[in-house]
Protein backbone atom coordinates (compact mmCIF):
# COMPACT_ATOMS: atom_id res chain seq x y z
CA UNK A 1 0.00 0.00 0.00
CA UNK A 2 3.00 2.29 0.43
CA UNK A 3 3.24 5.37 -1.82
CA UNK A 4 6.30 7.60 -1.19
CA UNK A 5 4.61 11.01 -1.44
CA UNK A 6 1.27 10.05 0.13
CA UNK A 7 0.76 10.84 3.81
CA UNK A 8 -2.79 9.40 3.90
CA UNK A 9 -3.40 6.02 2.30
CA UNK A 10 -6.62 4.05 2.38
CA UNK A 11 -6.90 0.79 0.46
CA UNK A 12 -10.15 -1.14 -0.11
CA UNK A 13 -11.82 0.66 2.79
CA UNK A 14 -15.25 -0.78 3.62
CA UNK A 15 -17.55 -0.22 6.56
CA UNK A 16 -20.83 -2.07 7.08
CA UNK A 17 -23.47 -1.50 9.72
CA UNK A 18 -25.47 -4.71 9.64
CA UNK A 19 -26.82 -5.05 6.09
CA UNK A 20 -26.05 -1.42 5.25
CA UNK A 21 -22.75 -0.56 3.56
CA UNK A 22 -21.77 3.00 4.44
CA UNK A 23 -18.37 2.94 2.70
CA UNK A 24 -17.72 0.49 -0.12
CA UNK A 25 -14.20 -0.52 -1.23
CA UNK A 26 -12.78 3.02 -1.09
CA UNK A 27 -9.16 3.64 -2.11
CA UNK A 28 -7.66 7.12 -1.80
CA UNK A 29 -4.21 8.71 -1.64
CA UNK A 30 -3.50 12.18 -0.23
CA UNK A 31 -0.18 13.82 -1.10
CA UNK A 32 1.95 15.30 1.65
CA UNK A 33 1.42 19.04 2.10
CA UNK A 34 -1.67 19.15 -0.12
CA UNK A 35 -5.24 20.34 0.46
CA UNK A 36 -7.57 17.43 -0.32
CA UNK A 37 -11.32 17.99 -0.67
CA UNK A 38 -13.59 15.05 0.14
CA UNK A 39 -17.05 15.83 -1.22
CA UNK A 40 -20.41 14.13 -1.32
CA UNK A 41 -24.05 14.54 -0.40
CA UNK A 42 -25.42 13.93 3.09
CA UNK A 43 -25.29 10.21 3.80
CA UNK A 44 -22.67 9.55 1.12
CA UNK A 45 -20.15 8.17 3.62
CA UNK A 46 -17.89 11.20 4.20
CA UNK A 47 -18.11 11.34 7.99
CA UNK A 48 -17.84 7.55 8.30
CA UNK A 49 -14.67 7.66 6.21
CA UNK A 50 -13.12 10.40 8.32
CA UNK A 51 -13.95 8.54 11.53
CA UNK A 52 -12.09 5.51 10.16
CA UNK A 53 -9.12 7.58 9.00
CA UNK A 54 -8.62 9.15 12.43
CA UNK A 55 -9.04 5.90 14.33
CA UNK A 56 -12.47 6.44 15.87
CA UNK A 57 -14.15 3.68 13.86
CA UNK A 58 -12.72 0.33 12.80
CA UNK A 59 -13.37 -0.57 9.15
CA UNK A 60 -15.01 -3.87 8.27
CA UNK A 61 -12.23 -4.48 5.74
CA UNK A 62 -9.38 -2.50 4.27
CA UNK A 63 -6.12 -0.82 5.27
CA UNK A 64 -5.36 2.70 6.52
CA UNK A 65 -2.04 4.45 7.01
CA UNK A 66 -1.73 8.07 8.16
CA UNK A 67 1.74 9.64 8.48
CA UNK A 68 3.34 6.20 8.62
CA UNK A 69 0.98 4.89 11.33
CA UNK A 70 -1.16 1.81 10.75
CA UNK A 71 -4.43 3.30 11.99
CA UNK A 72 -6.25 -0.01 12.42
CA UNK A 73 -3.51 -1.50 14.59
CA UNK A 74 -2.61 1.72 16.45
CA UNK A 75 -5.70 3.97 16.56
CA UNK A 76 -4.47 5.87 19.61
CA UNK A 77 -0.99 6.48 18.23
CA UNK A 78 -2.29 8.21 15.10
CA UNK A 79 -3.96 10.92 17.20
CA UNK A 80 -0.54 12.31 18.09
CA UNK A 81 0.02 13.00 14.39
CA UNK A 82 -3.29 14.61 13.48
CA UNK A 83 -5.54 17.52 14.32
CA UNK A 84 -9.31 17.22 13.97
CA UNK A 85 -12.07 19.79 13.80
CA UNK A 86 -15.61 18.43 13.48
CA UNK A 87 -18.78 20.05 12.18
CA UNK A 88 -19.50 21.25 15.70
CA UNK A 89 -16.48 22.86 17.30
CA UNK A 90 -15.55 21.00 20.48
CA UNK A 91 -15.43 23.86 22.96
CA UNK A 92 -16.43 23.42 26.57
CA UNK A 93 -19.15 25.99 27.19
CA UNK A 94 -18.36 26.40 30.87
CA UNK A 95 -14.77 27.38 30.15
CA UNK A 96 -13.40 30.55 28.61
CA UNK A 97 -11.45 30.42 25.36
CA UNK A 98 -8.19 30.58 27.28
CA UNK A 99 -9.29 27.81 29.65
CA UNK A 100 -10.25 25.66 26.65
CA UNK A 101 -6.80 26.26 25.21
CA UNK A 102 -5.10 25.25 28.45
CA UNK A 103 -7.27 22.14 28.71
CA UNK A 104 -6.37 20.99 25.20
CA UNK A 105 -2.71 21.84 25.77
CA UNK A 106 -2.76 19.45 28.70
CA UNK A 107 -4.25 16.70 26.51
CA UNK A 108 -1.51 17.28 23.93
CA UNK A 109 1.23 17.30 26.56
CA UNK A 110 2.36 20.88 25.94
CA UNK A 111 4.28 22.45 28.81
CA UNK A 112 3.80 26.07 29.87
CA UNK A 113 6.63 27.43 27.72
CA UNK A 114 5.50 25.57 24.60
CA UNK A 115 1.91 26.68 25.14
CA UNK A 116 2.92 30.31 25.64
CA UNK A 117 4.92 30.32 22.40
CA UNK A 118 2.34 28.44 20.32
CA UNK A 119 -0.78 30.20 21.60
CA UNK A 120 0.91 33.57 21.27
CA UNK A 121 1.42 32.94 17.56
CA UNK A 122 -2.02 31.41 16.97
CA UNK A 123 -4.00 34.01 18.88
CA UNK A 124 -2.27 36.76 16.92
CA UNK A 125 -2.72 35.09 13.54
CA UNK A 126 -6.36 34.11 14.16
CA UNK A 127 -7.32 37.38 15.89
CA UNK A 128 -8.31 35.63 19.13
CA UNK A 129 -6.31 37.61 21.67
CA UNK A 130 -9.22 39.93 22.51
CA UNK A 131 -11.66 37.06 23.17
CA UNK A 132 -9.48 34.91 25.44
CA UNK A 133 -11.70 35.53 28.46
CA UNK A 134 -15.00 35.13 26.60
CA UNK A 135 -17.12 31.98 26.77
CA UNK A 136 -17.89 30.11 23.52
CA UNK A 137 -21.65 30.75 23.72
CA UNK A 138 -21.00 34.51 23.63
CA UNK A 139 -18.88 34.38 20.46
CA UNK A 140 -19.99 34.76 16.81
CA UNK A 141 -19.86 31.60 14.69
CA UNK A 142 -16.79 32.80 12.77
CA UNK A 143 -14.81 33.36 15.97
CA UNK A 144 -15.82 29.96 17.32
CA UNK A 145 -14.62 28.35 14.08
CA UNK A 146 -11.27 30.15 14.28
CA UNK A 147 -10.94 29.01 17.89
CA UNK A 148 -11.65 25.44 16.79
CA UNK A 149 -8.93 25.69 14.16
CA UNK A 150 -6.49 27.02 16.77
CA UNK A 151 -7.22 24.09 19.09
CA UNK A 152 -6.88 21.52 16.29
CA UNK A 153 -3.45 22.89 15.31
CA UNK A 154 -2.18 23.70 18.81
CA UNK A 155 0.17 20.69 18.88
CA UNK A 156 1.50 21.28 15.33
CA UNK A 157 0.00 18.17 13.69
CA UNK A 158 1.31 16.98 10.34
CA UNK A 159 -2.20 16.12 9.14
CA UNK A 160 -5.31 18.22 9.72
CA UNK A 161 -8.82 16.80 9.28
CA UNK A 162 -11.55 19.43 8.89
CA UNK A 163 -15.15 18.22 8.65
CA UNK A 164 -17.24 21.07 7.17
CA UNK A 165 -15.21 23.77 8.93
CA UNK A 166 -17.11 26.71 7.35
CA UNK A 167 -20.65 25.49 8.01
CA UNK A 168 -22.78 28.32 9.40
CA UNK A 169 -20.09 30.93 8.78
CA UNK A 170 -20.60 34.11 6.74
CA UNK A 171 -18.83 34.70 3.42
CA UNK A 172 -16.13 36.98 4.88
CA UNK A 173 -15.15 34.49 7.57
CA UNK A 174 -15.26 31.61 5.09
CA UNK A 175 -12.71 33.42 2.91
CA UNK A 176 -10.54 34.16 5.96
CA UNK A 177 -10.76 30.54 7.05
CA UNK A 178 -9.53 29.32 3.69
CA UNK A 179 -6.63 31.77 3.83
CA UNK A 180 -5.64 30.16 7.12
CA UNK A 181 -5.99 26.66 5.65
CA UNK A 182 -3.72 27.68 2.76
CA UNK A 183 -1.17 28.99 5.27
CA UNK A 184 -1.16 25.62 7.03
CA UNK A 185 -0.58 23.83 3.71
CA UNK A 186 2.28 26.17 2.79
CA UNK A 187 3.84 25.32 6.14
CA UNK A 188 3.80 21.64 5.15
CA UNK A 189 0.59 20.50 6.86
CA UNK A 190 -1.63 18.13 4.89
CA UNK A 191 -5.29 19.21 5.03
CA UNK A 192 -8.15 16.76 4.48
CA UNK A 193 -11.38 18.76 4.30
CA UNK A 194 -15.08 18.17 3.66
CA UNK A 195 -17.44 20.96 2.69
CA UNK A 196 -20.97 21.53 1.40
CA UNK A 197 -19.87 24.74 -0.31
CA UNK A 198 -18.77 23.19 -3.59
CA UNK A 199 -17.09 26.34 -4.85
CA UNK A 200 -14.57 25.87 -2.02
CA UNK A 201 -13.19 22.87 -3.90
CA UNK A 202 -11.26 25.34 -6.05
CA UNK A 203 -9.08 26.15 -3.02
CA UNK A 204 -7.92 22.53 -3.04
CA UNK A 205 -5.17 20.69 -4.89
CA UNK A 206 -7.25 17.56 -5.37
CA UNK A 207 -10.95 16.75 -5.15
CA UNK A 208 -12.58 13.40 -4.42
CA UNK A 209 -16.33 12.81 -4.90
CA UNK A 210 -18.03 9.99 -3.01
CA UNK A 211 -21.58 8.77 -3.65
CA UNK A 212 -23.32 6.00 -1.68
CA UNK A 213 -20.01 5.04 -0.15
CA UNK A 214 -18.21 4.57 -3.46
CA UNK A 215 -15.59 6.71 -5.14
CA UNK A 216 -17.09 8.46 -8.17
CA UNK A 217 -14.28 10.82 -9.19
CA UNK A 218 -10.82 11.86 -8.05
CA UNK A 219 -8.66 14.54 -9.65
CA UNK A 220 -7.60 18.16 -9.68
CA UNK A 221 -10.39 20.75 -10.14
CA UNK A 222 -9.18 21.27 -13.73
CA UNK A 223 -9.24 17.54 -14.47
CA UNK A 224 -12.77 17.19 -13.12
CA UNK A 225 -13.97 20.13 -15.19
CA UNK A 226 -12.43 18.60 -18.31
CA UNK A 227 -14.10 15.23 -17.65
CA UNK A 228 -17.47 16.20 -16.19
CA UNK A 229 -18.43 19.56 -17.65
CA UNK A 230 -18.92 21.22 -21.02
CA UNK A 231 -15.72 23.15 -20.41
CA UNK A 232 -14.73 26.79 -20.35
CA UNK A 233 -16.10 29.60 -22.47
CA UNK A 234 -13.66 32.36 -23.39
CA UNK A 235 -14.94 35.48 -25.10
CA UNK A 236 -12.61 37.85 -26.92
CA UNK A 237 -14.52 41.02 -27.77
CA UNK A 238 -13.46 44.23 -29.43
CA UNK A 239 -12.54 44.64 -33.04
CA UNK A 240 -14.65 42.14 -35.01
CA UNK A 241 -11.79 41.78 -37.46
CA UNK A 242 -9.72 40.23 -34.63
CA UNK A 243 -11.13 36.85 -35.64
CA UNK A 244 -8.80 36.93 -38.63
CA UNK A 245 -5.80 38.44 -36.84
CA UNK A 246 -2.57 36.45 -37.29
CA UNK A 247 -1.87 36.83 -33.56
CA UNK A 248 -5.05 34.97 -32.67
CA UNK A 249 -4.40 32.19 -35.16
CA UNK A 250 -0.88 31.69 -33.81
CA UNK A 251 -2.27 31.67 -30.25
CA UNK A 252 -4.74 28.91 -31.06
CA UNK A 253 -2.22 26.82 -32.96
CA UNK A 254 0.40 27.07 -30.23
CA UNK A 255 -1.56 26.84 -27.01
CA UNK A 256 -5.08 25.53 -27.63
CA UNK A 257 -5.95 22.31 -25.78
CA UNK A 258 -7.46 19.34 -27.61
CA UNK A 259 -11.09 19.61 -28.59
CA UNK A 260 -11.15 23.39 -28.77
CA UNK A 261 -13.98 25.04 -30.68
CA UNK A 262 -13.88 28.52 -32.15
CA UNK A 263 -16.77 30.56 -33.48
CA UNK A 264 -17.15 34.13 -34.55
CA UNK A 265 -19.64 36.38 -32.80
CA UNK A 266 -20.84 39.90 -33.59
CA UNK A 267 -18.49 41.13 -30.84
CA UNK A 268 -15.43 39.06 -31.77
CA UNK A 269 -14.64 35.43 -30.97
CA UNK A 270 -15.96 32.78 -28.55
CA UNK A 271 -13.76 29.80 -27.69
CA UNK A 272 -14.96 26.59 -26.01
CA UNK A 273 -12.30 24.45 -24.36
CA UNK A 274 -12.23 21.55 -21.92
CA UNK A 275 -9.16 22.92 -20.13
CA UNK A 276 -7.22 26.16 -20.10
CA UNK A 277 -3.58 25.72 -19.20
CA UNK A 278 -1.35 28.42 -17.78
CA UNK A 279 0.49 28.77 -21.07
CA UNK A 280 -2.80 29.43 -22.85
CA UNK A 281 -3.86 32.04 -20.31
CA UNK A 282 -0.46 33.76 -20.52
CA UNK A 283 -0.81 33.86 -24.28
CA UNK A 284 -4.24 35.49 -24.00
CA UNK A 285 -2.66 38.09 -21.73
CA UNK A 286 0.05 38.75 -24.30
CA UNK A 287 -2.62 39.10 -26.99
CA UNK A 288 -4.52 41.57 -24.87
CA UNK A 289 -1.40 43.69 -24.42
CA UNK A 290 -0.87 43.65 -28.18
CA UNK A 291 -4.50 44.69 -28.76
CA UNK A 292 -5.34 47.11 -25.89
CA UNK A 293 -8.98 47.40 -26.98
CA UNK A 294 -9.49 43.65 -26.61
CA UNK A 295 -11.88 42.58 -23.84
CA UNK A 296 -11.44 39.08 -22.40
CA UNK A 297 -13.90 37.16 -20.23
CA UNK A 298 -13.67 33.57 -19.02
CA UNK A 299 -16.68 31.53 -17.84
CA UNK A 300 -15.48 28.70 -15.62
CA UNK A 301 -17.72 25.61 -15.20
CA UNK A 302 -19.11 25.71 -11.63
CA UNK A 303 -18.28 22.80 -9.35
CA UNK A 304 -22.00 22.46 -8.56
CA UNK A 305 -22.61 21.34 -12.13
CA UNK A 306 -19.90 18.70 -11.85
CA UNK A 307 -21.42 17.47 -8.59
CA UNK A 308 -24.83 17.12 -10.26
CA UNK A 309 -23.30 15.25 -13.18
CA UNK A 310 -21.52 12.83 -10.84
CA UNK A 311 -24.55 12.22 -8.64
CA UNK A 312 -26.98 11.94 -11.57
CA UNK A 313 -29.10 14.79 -10.31
CA UNK A 314 -30.99 17.11 -12.62
CA UNK A 315 -29.52 20.59 -12.98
Amino acid sequence: MSTPDAIIRAEGLTRRFGDFTAVDDLTIRVATGSIFAFLGANGSGKSTTIRMLIGLLTPTTGEIEVDGVDVIRNPRLVRDHIGYMGQKVSLYQGLSVRENVEFYAGLYGLDAAALRERWGALSERLSLRDVEHEHPADLPAGVRQRTGLALSTLHRPRVLFLDEPTAGVDVHNRALFWELIAEEARAGVTVFVTTHFLEEADYCDRVCFIESGRLEADGTPAELRARWSQGYRVRLAGDAALADAPDLRRLLERCAPDGIELRRTPEGVEIAAGQLGREWLRAVGDLQRTHPSLRVSVDEPPMTGIFRALSGRPA
